[in-house]
């Protein structure tokens, strides 16, 4: 139901705990027991895990109160900060730190509001912002400082369809480069001066007025953010993908019919004065979608089904193909259909960018149990690694190789580094590019904090056989860039290198 990956290259896993036993164990003795808890009171197995990319190993971690359909994000330390839950978990505020052998602290009551369904952003202070969740027309920040209090958003009580359905639920949030926020909550959009407690704009409604939260669930990306000697130019752009026509909950919960999901995406340059948003077609309908960015600017989309809304057995006909958007093509040009899965992967999946540039894909359990028998879509234990075009062995001679940073450099803002590499074929100076990647909390379809800049284009210069260097200006600032650990790519045609981990404060 959640990924994050951490920069240690492990990607912390984990589901609700009121779905009853797991089918992988916690160590002797570590049995959790909550007389709270909807499912067990006492349950010896694990609901969150450990995953090692580079050994293919788990290691069972103890969660102590329920996550089901929580919130998180990185802190600049590294620190996982995960917030929110359900039942007794609600206001529960939890952190995983990425040292071998730790495990789950929970602060119970760390919250100020009850956080189910909400979207958590990392801010240029190093605070994060919750925004909304459940009956939650409000927003805090976490670490707290001062008076723990919380700000009401009324943004989140009009976006709110009736009662049933909601349909503004996980709201889209990306950290603007001017420091505000976007928000994107059911088929409307502001910018938000979280500071002042401000609405500064409001955006157009998407053309086509249909919900694209939850439980209409599409996804949205911001798209690679363009840095010029530390500065953004070009503007910021939003991208979303899919949802459910409005209605469809209603028609698959009461009718048991399932309507199909929307083909479309919008994408609105929110840094214009007068933005309007610009319509496409996917080549396949999609609701529960995931959209990440690769590391060389692509967006993936993966995952969801083709007809019905998210919730318990209310969507069909997974979509087994995965489609890549091309932000730089021309429009009509931009999607290219890929190779499918033979797995679906339909609600409560989860999808996180690995440093060599795959894809690791998990979860499907659109059960209120566990349940591997006799149901449409059983509970899918297995991970599989979706692999870009640009891994194709063909490519190995273009692909570059990063010798110079090593990885877990600490670097500033508005520094010039060196970025040494080699590439064993021909090298396209004029196509060579430096990425940076924020890992992403991924959950229902969204990629919290997701954030790629382009730090610099060509400039190339030899230094040895098959060896080049570029020189880069970081980030000037932590609105375009928050303070943590980030992947950073060498771009060749498209084709990116396996990243290294650089920590920017």
């Amino acid at each position: 139901m959640h990924m994050q990956l951490l920069n240690n290259d492990r990607v912390v896993i984990f589901d609700r705990t009121s779905t009853g036993r797991s089918n992988i164990s916690l160590p002797s003795g570590k049995c959790r027991v909550n007389p709270h808890d909807a499912a067990l009171t006492t349950d010896c197995t694990a609901h969150s895990v450990e995953y090692d990319v580079a050994s293919n190993g788990v290691r069972p971690l103890k969660v102590l109160t329920d996550v089901w359909c929580s919130s998180g994000a990185l802190m600049p330390d590294g620190r996982l900060i995960q917030t929110g839950g359900f039942n007794d978990g609600d206001h529960a505020v939890r952190i995983f730190r990425p040292c071998n052998g730790s495990d789950w602290e929970e602060i119970k009551f760390g919250l100020t509001h009850r956080r189910w369904y909400a979207t958590n952003q990392i801010l240029p202070d190093g605070r994060q912002i919750i925004v909304g969740g459940r009956r939650q027309f409000n927003y805090e920040f976490y670490p707290k400082t001062g008076a723990t209090i919380s700000y009401n958003l009324p943004f989140l009580l009009y976006t709110k369809d009736q009662k049933e359905v909601e349909n503004n639920l996980y709201p889209f949030v990306f950290l603007n480069i001017d420091g505000n926020l976007f928000i994107f909550a059911n088929n409307r959009a502001i910018l938000f001066n979280y500071l002042n407690d401000v609405v500064v704009k409001q955006y157009p409604q998407i053309p086509d007025r249909n919900p694209r939260n939850y439980p209409s669930t599409g996804s949205a990306a911001l798209l690679p953010l363009k840095l010029m000697q530390g500065k953004a130019f070009g503007g910021a752009e939003v991208l979303v993908c899919g949802g459910a026509p409005k209605g469809s909950y209603i028609s698959a919960t009461n009718y048991g019919k399932f309507i199909g999901a929307l083909n479309t995406c919008g994408r609105l340059k929110i840094t214009d004065p007068s933005p309007d948003w610009v319509m496409e077609t996917m080549p396949t309908a999609r609701v529960m979608g995931d959209m990440l960015l690769l590391p060389n600017g692509n967006v993936l989309i993966i995952n969801g089904g083709s007809a019905g809304t998210a919730g318990w057995e209310l969507a069909r006909s997974p979509v087994l193909n995965p489609v890549v958007y091309r932000p730089k093509n021309p429009i009509g040009s931009r999607f290219e259909l890929q190779n499918p899965s033979s797995t679906p992967r339909m609600y409560h999946s989860a999808v996180a960018l690995l440093r060599d540039g795959r894809v690791l894909v998990g979860g499907s359990n659109p059960n209120r149990r566990y349940a591997f028998t006799g149901v449409l879509f059983p509970t899918e234990l297995s991970l599989e690694a979706f692999s870009p075009s640009y891994l194709n062995p063909d490519h190995a001679n273009l692909r570059p190789k990063i010798i110079l940073p090593i990885s877990q450099t600490t670097i500033g803002y508005n520094q010039r580094i060196v970025v040494r590499f080699t590439i064993t074929d021909t090298i396209n100076r004029n196509l060579v590019l430096v990425t940076m990647v924020a890992p992403s909390f991924n959950t229902h379809s969204f990629a919290m904090n997701q954030r790629l800049l382009v730090l610099a284009a060509g400039n190339v210069t030899t230094v040895g056989v098959s060896t080049y260097e570029m020189g880069v200006m970081t980030p000037g600032s932590g609105i375009l860039a928050p303070s943590g650990f980030y992947m950073l790519f060498v771009v060749h045609q498209e084709i990116p290198s396996v990243g290294i981990w650089v920590h920017i404060q």
